[in-house]
């Protein structure tokens, strides 16, 4: 049996199963990137609820794990060479995830760069965006009498979904004919932006064809309705 104790999160959240790979998150976009990628590869793992509204992120035990505070994370007992492996940041693990299973993700070096430029797109220009008008729209930002901000992050997320209605139009994923790491960066965030965000009509989101015809089929998919929903919530 694996031992995890070197790890100090695992006394916080012990691991039942310590030879699986331990999964501290919470089904957030970027959280559930991790839950569906461990459920459409099929690799063991143990779902650890971190529930960021009690702050338990910014927990000694999480900050061992994660100094940046934030969800999701992973502990590989199975990691190179054997050893154990800890990870944060969600694009990091599907990239490990990938190699890991040798599943989606390409093993030809021109296509995986590729792949690897559109899920650092989600990281770096889809994730933020959205986030921030998620912000302005549904939460504390939405009081703001100035909606200047909001108005900035929806012109900037709907010229991203743009990019990204462009990119599907002759192709069934973001890939091409092939399911990615690519698309399961990206689907929990373009369907929280139009579903828990309520943002679709400040981003023209139904004059778009092919991004919410790549969401259906995504979320149509199985390991996706149930990654959606893991770690479950209390």
């Amino acid at each position: 049996m694996s031992d995890l104790s070197a790890f100090p999160i695992t006394r916080r959240w012990p691991a039942q199963h310590p030879d699986r790979i331990q999964l501290y998150s919470l089904p957030t976009p970027n959280g559930v990137k991790v839950s569906i990628m461990l459920e459409e590869t099929g690799l063991p793992y143990e779902p650890h609820l971190i529930d960021i509204g009690k702050n338990e992120t910014w927990e000694p035990e999480y900050l061992s794990l994660n100094p940046n505070g934030k969800i999701p994370a992973i502990i590989d007992p199975n990691g190179p060479d054997g050893k154990p492996l800890a990870l944060f940041e969600s694009g990091a693990i599907l990239v490990y995830l990938a190699d890991k299973s040798g599943k989606f993700l390409p093993t030809d070096p021109a296509a995986r760069y590729e792949t690897l430029q559109w899920v650092f797109f989600q990281m770096a220009a889809i994730g933020p965006m959205f986030g921030q008008l998620g912000f302005f729209h549904k939460f504390a930002g939405k009081d703001y009498e100035d909606k200047r901000p909001r108005d900035r992050y929806a012109a900037e997320s709907k010229r991203l979904l743009g990019v990204l209605e462009g990119r599907l139009a002759d192709r069934s994923w973001i890939m091409g004919e092939d399911y990615t790491i690519a698309d399961i960066a990206t689907l929990g965030w373009v369907r929280n932006l139009i579903g828990f965000y309520g943002a679709g009509d400040l981003v023209d989101y139904a004059t778009l064809k092919h991004v919410p015809r790549w969401l259906e089929q995504g979320l149509a998919r199985p390991a996706v309705q149930r990654g959606l929903d893991i770690p479950k919530r209390g």
